[in-house]
């Protein structure tokens, strides 16, 4: 049993090889997303309620972003995994059409729907005076927000496709210089240090959005570097990709992308069903969740590395490896959680007196807090399991065990809960995380029964 659970120093060492510099650049940029809400929740409650619910959409885009870039990476690190520099090329020229067609789905939705989408968030109890200035902060915040996205979309492009293929430092620097440069901007453009005049929340969004071009040339120029990176090699001379590769990718990648809009827009209207508890929960909630992305890379890095690591596997034709290495790594993946949600419980006290705000919206920030740390294992499961299932293009599955979970188990469980019942927010946000103790046994089902191994670089050559 212990042979198969853990795994000896030289297996860690290359599982921290891939996952620690993933770790250190998401963890730089949510630590400094952490600074930024900070920040901006010293200027008032309704600055930090308003990014708070802007972040809802930009969370969407996102994830967005995320689905499409890692539906073609699936192909990208069999590809990779096989040698094919060709279609690890193909499936580059695949991300950056499709991130371009995103963003700009994205900015139409915004400029069109968005006060409607925003005043969603702000229907709670609380004064209307209150709600009107944080959909006004929110507004202007995504507008500026809106001309970085075209540099995020095509950074993640290029990063996704360095990571699959061996050269993850590059994005992790990339990522180490925009959010340095986020954090100086913050400090000067938010209170108007300098000579520069005090922009709040907007001062935020300019910071953000100069760091997304920081992070692309950056990544362009590491791209361009180094022996490894034969893929950019040519890239730009042809649109050309085979169609029999493209209709692979959509049919594969499709329902992945499709899953990470669902299940980012599911996951929104949750949040939208927890704000009908007051604008309160919407500030505690903001709090929470702003420093739970800080602690949840850890695990959330040792996810993103096993879909890349098993699927180079699988592009090898190795599938009693990958399917041991697979299991190794979500326990290690839960390991990790434990120990993180140990330290997220002990801070909860400390973090919340940090912000600006009401007594009463620390007090529930703390208990949001340790509820979410209890779930954390949880979480680490199912995003593990998640990950497992996708490198071998299981497309349907993670669907199902995603987004149809979200849309079909925990959105109506909390839409029911906040229309039809008095039940206070804190028994409600704990009845939510543990739904996905359910998620956790169908991963577990679905990883066992092996499926999932499949070469799907063997099949595209």
């Amino acid at each position: 049993m212990k042979s198969r659970l853990i795994g000896d120093k030289a297996f860690y060492r290359r599982a921290l090889s891939l996952a620690v510099p993933i770790m250190i650049q998401t963890g730089i940029t949510n630590f400094v997303n952490m600074l930024d809400n900070l920040m901006v929740g010293s200027v008032g409650t309704e600055a930090m309620t308003g990014v708070a619910v802007a972040n809802q959409l930009i969370f969407v885009f996102n994830l967005c972003i995320y689905g499409a870039v890692s539906g073609a990476g699936i192909f990208t690190a069999q590809f990779f995994g096989s040698g094919d520099s060709k279609g690890v090329r193909y499936t580059f020229r695949f991300k950056l059409f499709i991130c371009i067609i995103i963003s700009l789905l994205f900015a139409a939705a915004v400029f069109l729907k968005g006060d409607f989408l925003l005043g969603l968030y702000l229907k709670g109890e609380g004064s209307a005076q209150s709600a009107k200035l944080s959909l006004k902060i929110a507004f202007d915040y995504i507008r500026i927000i809106f001309i970085g996205v075209i540099p995020y979309a095509l950074s993640q492009s290029f990063g996704s496709t360095l990571r699959e293929t061996g050269r993850p430092k590059v994005p992790m620097y990339a990522g180490v210089a925009a959010v340095f440069v986020n954090l100086i901007l913050n400090y000067i453009l938010i209170f108007g240090h300098f000579g520069f005049p005090a922009l709040g929340a907007n001062g935020a969004a300019i910071a953000t959005v100069i760091s997304r071009f920081i992070e692309l040339f950056y990544v362009v120029i590491g791209a361009y570097k180094g022996k490894k990176s034969q893929f950019i090699l040519g890239a730009f001379r042809s649109p050309y990709i085979p169609v029999s590769l493209i209709k692979n990718i959509i049919r594969k990648g499709t329902p992945l992308m499709l899953n990470e809009f669902f299940w980012s827009t599911g996951i929104a209207l949750i949040n939208q069903c927890y704000s009908v508890r007051g604008l309160d929960v919407v500030a505690a909630n903001n709090i929470s969740m702003t420093f739970f992305d800080v602690f949840s890379v850890v695990f959330m890095s040792v996810g993103v590395s096993i879909g890349i690591t098993v699927g180079q596997i699988l592009g090898s034709g190795d599938s009693e490896k990958a399917m041991d290495t697979a299991v190794k790594m979500r326990v290690f993946s839960v390991f990790m959680a434990v120990l993180v949600s140990f330290v997220f419980a002990a801070l909860s006290g400390v973090i919340p007196q940090m912000y600006n705000t009401s007594e009463h919206i620390r007090h529930l920030a703390r208990w949001l807090m340790i509820l979410t740390a209890a779930a954390m294992p949880i979480d680490a499961f199912a995003h593990a399991s998640y990950f497992i299932l996708r490198s071998g293009g299981k497309v349907f599955i993670t669907l199902l065990f995603d987004s149809v979970f979200v849309w079909v188990v925990s959105l109506p469980f909390a839409f029911i809960i906040s229309r039809y019942t008095s039940l206070p927010i804190l028994p409600f946000y704990a009845f939510s995380q543990m739904l996905n103790l359910l998620k956790c046994l169908l991963g577990y089902f679905y990883v066992k029964k092996g499926s999932w191994l499949k070469n799907l670089a063997a099949q595209n050559t």
